[in-house]
Formats: structure tokens, C-alpha cells, sequence
């Protein structure tokens, strides 16, 4: 029996261009990240978000969170985040690690999604207070733990938020570019780009084999990153290979079509069973209710997914997941 895999975007295969991309930059250059590929990622993403940036790879999306929240985070501040964040819930403290003690602290939000109001019940009644850790870093994902995406005008009223209240900010994008294919904008539109300090560009979901993008908007904090990112040991000494899949993806937009691939698959899942759904569908995540047999019943079919709870289900689909695997699925949902 055939397993069609709807567990994670991360089970997908790496995309041809990035394959060809590393065999490509499989010649001698200067080691760690001194080689041409490395040194042009700055303009690359500079021109993607029509701002200024410095670049660092990384070999996972934890790394380049947590590098991020580092350079952004005291060991003696507070991170604030929704608690369904996938900084608070699945990088197994590497936050806190990598900051030697921030505190994560945690905001509600329906979507995973939090708003100004959430962020102030949280910081609001311990401002100023000696006796509790100060928020310093608000750190918002794009798209969410839940599927959701924030719109444009949602995410420039966090950042301004945020400055009001003097925090810095960065964007978990893990599934970046799944939320720019749904709102249709602009990349630095979907970031708030002027708004935020950082930002976690995710290309190992979305057909990258293991490298991830950390765009530091405020370049002063460069130097620093490096050395932590050296320290974390994320500095790979023949950095060419990663920086050569990133330049691949960004070639021609692979990254955004296959953002916009995986989506489509997703709504052909969610609308075979629209009166099962836990919450709207913006990407590439669905999530359904479901009852135990009811699951047990997909598996038999050969359909793999995480459960959710004990009565519902995640479906993920990938840059490569083709009409007939959605398709099928969605047969399967329909005839429950």
C-alpha cells in the first residue's frame, strides 16, 4: 500500500534547483562563510525586501531563532510570545539556552495569532516592577503554529506596538513564504519589514535540503551574530553548500511558487470537509476534527498525519504534494 505522507512539510523532497545549486558550488572557495556565495546573500535578500540586511545561514530553523533572539535578548529579559509559539512549545528550550536564561512569556491569541491587547495583558501589570523580568523581544511567527496569517495591517500594528513600548521584534517565518502566497503582497509587506529587527527565512519546509535564512534588518547586530552563530556551532566550514541553496530557491521565485503549490494542495483537503475544520485555512496546515476511529480509519488507507488531540487531526502539505495525494485525501474526508 502506498503512504501518502501529510505529516509535516519537512518530510518533503528537496526541489531539483537545489540539488543542482550544491553540485554547482561543489568547488574549491574560501572556507566557513568567506566564499562568494555566502558574501553575496546580504544584497540577494537586500533587493527580496527592498531593505538594507545582513545575512546569516543556519542548519536549522531553532538555530536561526534562537541566534536571533540572542542578539536581540538580555539573559535577564523577557521574550514575549504565544504560547502556542513555536519558540515556547517544540525547540526544546534552545530560546532560553541560546539567550542563558530569557523568559519566555506568553500571550493568547485565536490562530496562534496575537494582537496588541494580548501582548498588554501580559506586560501591562508587571511594568517597571523590579521584583518581575522585563519584556524586551516580542517575537510574532508568520504563518502560525495554527495555520494563520497575519495581514499586512495586522503585523504593522504589532510593530508599532512594539516600539511604543520600546521592545525589538522578530519574525519566526518558518512558513514564510507560504503566508506571502496567500496574501499576494509583497515579501517585505508580509514582514512588516520596516517594523521588525529580525527574521527567520524558512526554506527547509518549502523544497530546501538543510538551510535556513536569518535576516538581521538591524545590521549593527552582524557582528555579534556571527560570533554566536560560531559559538552555537551553526558556522559549517564548507558554508558555500548552504548559502548556494538559498541563492536557489530565491532564483526565478521558487520559493514563493512553492509556497503557492503547497497551499493549493491545502485548500483542496480543507474543502472536502469544510464543516470539520478547527480553524480557517490561510496555508499549507489543516486541522480537523476527527474522531479516533475516524483516524485510525485514514491510516488504514495509508494516509500519515500527526494527531492533534484526541479528537482531531493536522494534515501539512508540501511544495510537492501532487492533486492526486490531495486528492485522494480529500475523497477519503468526503466519505467518512
Amino acid at each position: 500500500m502506498t503512504t501518502r505522507l501529510f505529516v509535516s512539510d519537512n518530510s518533503a523532497a528537496v526541489h531539483p534547483h537545489v540539488w543542482e545549486a550544491m553540485r554547482a558550488a561543489d568547488a574549491p572557495d574560501m572556507p566557513y562563510d568567506g566564499d562568494a556565495l555566502s558574501q553575496g546573500l546580504d544584497a540577494r535578500f537586500s533587493a527580496l525586501f527592498g531593505r538594507e540586511c545582513a545575512v546569516v545561514w543556519a542548519g536549522t530553523g531553532t538555530a536561526a531563532n534562537a541566534l536571533a533572539l540572542a542578539c536581540l535578548t538580555p539573559p535577564f529579559g523577557g521574550i514575549v510570545c504565544h504560547y502556542d509559539a513555536h519558540v515556547e512549545a517544540d525547540e526544546g528550550g534552545a530560546p532560553e539556552f541560546f539567550t542563558h536564561g530569557a523568559k519566555l512569556m506568553l500571550a493568547q491569541g485565536e490562530g496562534a495569532k496575537v494582537t496588541p491587547e494580548t501582548i498588554a495583558a501580559v506586560i501591562d501589570p508587571i511594568r517597571n516592577d523590579v521584583h518581575r523580568v522585563q519584556p524586551v523581544t516580542l517575537a510574532l511567527t508568520q504563518a502560525t503554529e495554527q495555520g494563520r496569517v497575519y495581514t499586512p495591517d495586522e503585523l504593522a500594528a504589532l510593530t508599532a506596538f512594539a516600539r511604543e513600548r520600546g521592545l525589538r521584534v522578530h519574525l519566526d517565518g518558518a512558513r514564510f513564504a507560504n503566508a506571502v502566497a496567500h496574501l499576494g503582497c509583497s515579501a517585505a509587506e508580509a514582514a512588516a519589514v520596516q517594523g521588525i529587527d529580525s527574521l527567520s527565512f524558512g526554506f527547509i519546509k518549502n523544497g530546501g535540503m538543510g538551510a535556513e535564512a536569518l535576516l538581521l534588518f538591524d545590521t549593527a547586530l552582524a557582528d555579534q551574530c556571527r560570533r554566536r552563530h560560531k559559538r552555537a556551532g551553526q558556522l559549517q566550514s564548507k558554508g558555500r553548500y548552504m548559502a548556494a541553496q538559498l541563492h536557489a530557491m530565491l532564483d526565478d521565485d521558487i520559493w514563493l511558487e512553492n509556497g503557492r503549490a503547497a497551499n493549493r494542495a491545502a485548500r483542496i483537503v480543507a474543502e472536502a470537509a469544510p464543516e470539520r475544520l478547527l480553524d480557517q485555512v490561510d496555508a499549507n496546515e489543516v486541522f480537523m476534527r476527527l474522531s479516533s476511529d475516524e483516524r485510525e480509519a485514514l491510516r488504514a488507507q495509508g494516509f500519515a498525519f500527526y494527531d492533534w488531540s484526541d479528537t482531531s487531526a493536522r494534515f501539512v502539505t508540501a511544495w510537492n504534494t501532487s492533486a492526486e495525494d490531495a486528492g485522494a485525501l480529500a475523497s477519503a474526508l468526503s466519505a467518512l
